[in-house]
């Protein structure tokens, strides 16, 4: 049986032009830069620098007019889901560096250096070893993760010496091996727990009474340490508090991600260049976008000029025709990148002074307590644009303030009513709490509970579970983990 059904569906298609437009909106300062690059290499048409263009800005839409038939390009209505991409924030937009605008700009070299995996294996041809155990060491050595674990248990890499590296061993072997490996350094490599890591580490040092504490704790009473149980850990190993402070004091010291102390491992550092900078002159508030935004650009006068030359040509052929197309076609990508370029820089400025007037009070200040309760919707409002076009300047450009490189994105927060029925930021509130955790004393920290009622004699009314999210997103622990003796 034939059904028939009729259904609507409301969807936002934009035009190819407005959708790179969005996309060079949505780049910061430097992969704009790498984007103005792209184009300049793929349209020769696109020149850099200053340029009378009085007499050329249209002059190639004359020509062309009179030379050929004007075609258009028939292109379909595209959804802009299919074309852009989420506001996710890519990793390396996410790590800031202060940066000053007296700063020279220039490429900083980083050396190669060598993986992590090939400093150990390096370790490990100074020690003896037989073809076989150098194969089962190499192995090992593979499966160590960027933190200086081997997280595998021993009976999958035996499984997978014998099916990949057809290698037949057993356990035991493998286990003789292993304490091979975890004798290389950082110590504490190649460890297959937290407990093993911390231990390897200990039994490196020099022997003292803490060292020989710490580690009987963490090999008998791991659990205790971690829950940090500490009455339980004085009377299991019959000790004071001042010997399990010291003990602890130790464990303290140990490194609990072995691989992330070696400087080798080819970690590139990612230099944030802030897209905007804010000042403070005289009390007011001066907003600059940064001069590699808004770079001198021009069409090129070579290519106007074979347009005038077709023109004025008497005898006019087919290939000439297909020329004077393609030349057409690089100039109206050129003059329309410029003034795409323009639109993103107005587009940039105008967002981020609204944001800067928005938020005047914390800029002049850099108090967090004065952030107002700020979402895209207030700035789009504000200056007549769509909320996605605030969330791609918000979510992807960085601006340098008195008080550091902030991700813009850092300055919206929602609202919440404090006692006097006023609108408070979630910033603010979790600003307080972050500040009374601090203050709390570390022998017996505040619960949720109780910090929800010290939250309410401040005047801000929140739930404890409410207590617990911002605690969670702030990265503060609960009361059991921040104790201390």
């Amino acid at each position: 049986m034939l059904k028939q059904h009729l259904s609507f569906k409301l969807s936002q298609k934009l035009s190819p032009q407005q959708i790179q437009l969005m996309k060079l909106i949505q780049l910061p300062t430097q992969a704009f830069e790498q984007r103005l690059n792209q184009e300049l290499e793929e349209n020769p048409a696109l020149e850099t620098g200053k340029e009378d263009l009085e007499n050329t800005n249209d002059e190639y839409d004359e020509v062309y007019d009179d030379a050929v038939d004007n075609e258009t390009i028939n292109t379909e209505d595209i959804n802009i889901d299919d074309y852009l991409s989420d506001d996710e924030i890519p990793d390396y937009r996410t790590k800031a560096n202060n940066y000053s605008s007296d700063d020279e700009e220039k490429s900083v070299p980083y050396a190669a250096g060598i993986s992590f995996n090939q400093h150990l294996l390096n370790q490990l041809n100074t020690v003896y070893l037989t073809d076989d155990e150098w194969n089962i060491a190499e192995f090992l050595v593979g499966s160590v993760d960027e933190s200086g674990y081997i997280r595998r248990p021993i009976a999958d890499i035996m499984d997978d010496l014998a099916f990949t590296q057809n290698i037949y061993t057993d356990e035991k072997t493998i286990t003789k091996i292993l304490s091979i490996v975890q004798e290389l350094d950082p110590p504490g490599v190649g460890a297959r727990s937290l407990e093993e890591c911390l231990i390897i580490q200990l039994e490196r040092k020099e022997i003292t009474p803490s060292i020989e504490l710490a580690t009987a704790i963490l090999k008998k009473s791991f659990e205790h340490f971690t829950k940090k149980h500490y009455q339980k850990l004085i009377q299991k190993h019959n000790i004071t508090e001042d010997e399990l402070k010291a003990a602890i004091g130790e464990i303290e010291k140990l490194n609990p991600k072995p691989g992330g102390s070696y400087s080798g491992n080819n970690r590139i550092v990612e230099h944030v260049v802030p897209d905007f900078a804010i000042r403070i002159t005289e009390g007011e508030l001066e907003l600059t976008l940064n001069g590699r935004n808004a770079p001198e650009l021009h069409v090129s006068r070579e290519y106007s000029n074979m347009l005038k030359g077709y023109k004025e040509a008497k005898d006019k052929s087919k290939s000439q025709k297909d020329t004077v197309m393609f030349i057409k076609q690089k100039l109206d990508a050129a003059k329309w990148f410029i003034d795409a370029i323009r639109q993103r820089q107005q587009t940039l400025f105008i967002t981020m002074n609204s944001i800067m007037q928005y938020q005047k009070e914390y800029f002049l200040t850099g108090d967090e307590r004065n952030l107002r309760p700020m979402i895209l919707k207030d700035i789009a409002d504000e200056i007549g644009m769509d909320v996605s076009t605030v969330s791609r300047v918000a979510n992807s450009k960085y601006v340098d303030t008195p008080y550091g490189t902030k991700l813009i994105k850092e300055y919206f927060s929602e609202s919440m009513k404090n006692e006097q029925g006023e609108d408070v930021s979630t910033k603010e509130i979790k600003k307080i709490l972050e500040t009374v955790i601090q203050n709390e004393t570390k022998k017996k920290p505040l619960t949720d509970d109780k910090l929800a009622a010290i939250l309410k004699e401040k005047g801000y009314p929140i739930a404890r579970r409410t207590v617990a999210k911002y605690r969670e997103q702030l990265s503060i622990p609960v009361a059991r983990m921040r104790k201390e003796i």
